[in-house]
């Protein structure tokens, strides 16, 4: 009788043990194991010349490094052989590491042209206009409520970025900038870059074509028939959180990003670079 309950405490705690084990495993895995995501985004507005355009977008760093100088994200990026980098914002956190950033968009302007919008953490970092100067020197494109044509094949489109609005409180809205791009180029088609996973309506009724953003983090937690458990404003069963999302002629392409923030931890949400391609 005393060894049989022995056996059971035996077989309980063993059980106990192994789920623990397998806990830690999924999130390690779920934490630091790199996945890239291809979508392909269809748009007949697309100019022909630029029909197949790879974008790797890099979304919510926060100042994570993935290997040795982050060699690991640079080789994954250096392998989609991009045309095009975007960095949707929340690169750092809170803390101040130029390292950092120098170290990242060196090796990343090396592979293809990198384009950067601000996330809510670099303004809250309180070094951000340090930052600026740091992208810049890098050869980073910072789009700050501005844009810049782009021209492949004999075609253009225009490639604008958005700042988050943690920024100046008297800074251009994205109506304003959408209409000086309308005003000087028509009705071209637009690429636009933003941090924020906003409703798609706000960009559907700007008639901006596709849309690349990030900040939800995934949902954080993605579990069966959900989009995601949980916002960064602690919201429960947010929308908008990964993968493309269409109203009317707009695409909006929502990166689940790379890092967390502060005490969060991902689960079934691995780290994600997302390839886009275009395709008219």
């Amino acid at each position: 009788m005393l060894k049989s309950r022995r056996r059971r405490r035996l077989r309980f705690t063993a059980a106990l043990l192994l789920i623990a084990i397998v806990i830690v495993i999924l999130f390690w895995d779920s934490n630091t194991r790199l996945v890239v995501d291809t979508y392909s985004v269809s748009n007949g507005r697309l100019p022909q010349s630029f029909d197949g355009l790879r974008i790797v977008q890099l979304s919510d760093l926060h100042t994570t490094r993935y290997g040795d100088e982050n060699l690991r994200l640079i080789d994954e990026v250096r392998e989609q052989q991009p045309d095009i980098i975007a960095v949707t914002g929340d690169l750092i956190d809170k803390e101040r590491d130029e390292t950092y950033v120098r170290e990242l968009m060196t090796e990343l302007v090396g592979i293809a042209p990198v384009y950067y919008v601000t996330g809510n953490h670099e303004w809250a970092s309180g070094w951000v206009h340090d930052l600026f100067s740091i992208l810049e020197e890098c050869g980073v494109k910072v789009l700050r409520n501005s844009f810049q044509i782009i021209e492949r094949g004999g075609d253009t489109i225009v490639l604008a970025g958005v700042d988050d609005p943690n920024g100046p409180y008297d800074m251009k809205t994205p109506a304003q900038l959408v209409q000086e791009i309308r005003d000087e180029y028509g009705d071209p088609f637009i690429l636009m870059l933003a941090h924020r996973n906003d409703e798609i309506s706000t960009w559907a009724e700007l008639g901006v074509d596709v849309v690349l953003c990030g900040h939800a983090h995934g949902g954080l937690v993605r579990l069966p028939f959900t989009d995601g458990l949980i916002a960064p404003n602690r919201e429960f069963f947010p929308t908008y959180t990964s993968g493309i999302y269409r109203e009317g002629g707009t695409q909006m392409l929502v990166s689940r990003g790379l890092g967390n923030s502060g005490n969060t931890l991902r689960l079934f949400n691995n780290p994600q670079i997302v390839v886009a391609i275009l395709e008219d």
